[in-house]
């Protein structure tokens, strides 16, 4: 409960700072992307660019976890392989024994 709360209160936190933002900066900003010259007012440049960001570390985040479950799949099929060897070599009959 106190959790919902906390996020709640941050989500409406930070949608004041944005409504205060974007009313003390109502001008334009230029720009230049290598190809093309764009003209955007700040907050709109400012949420594309935080847009994009998140986007990004989503990409690089999915792909350490992809990694990590092939890993582990590999590291899964690695310890099947060795149990089955070492049941096998248990159950073999002792022949020094004597």
């Amino acid at each position: 409960m106190l959790k919902k709360i906390g996020i709640g209160f941050l989500m409406a936190l930070i949608f004041v700072m944005m409504l205060w933002f974007t009313s003390n900066n109502p001008d334009n900003v230029a720009l230049d992307l290598g190809f093309v010259l764009v003209s955007a007012s700040k907050p709109v440049a400012f949420s594309l660019t935080f847009v994009m960001g998140w986007a990004f570390g989503l990409l690089c985040t999915s792909i350490f976890i992809l990694r990590l479950i092939n890993e582990r799949r590999q590291l899964r099929r690695s310890l099947r392989r060795t149990e089955s060897e070492v049941s096998s070599l248990r159950n073999l009959p002792l022949t020094d024994a004597d």
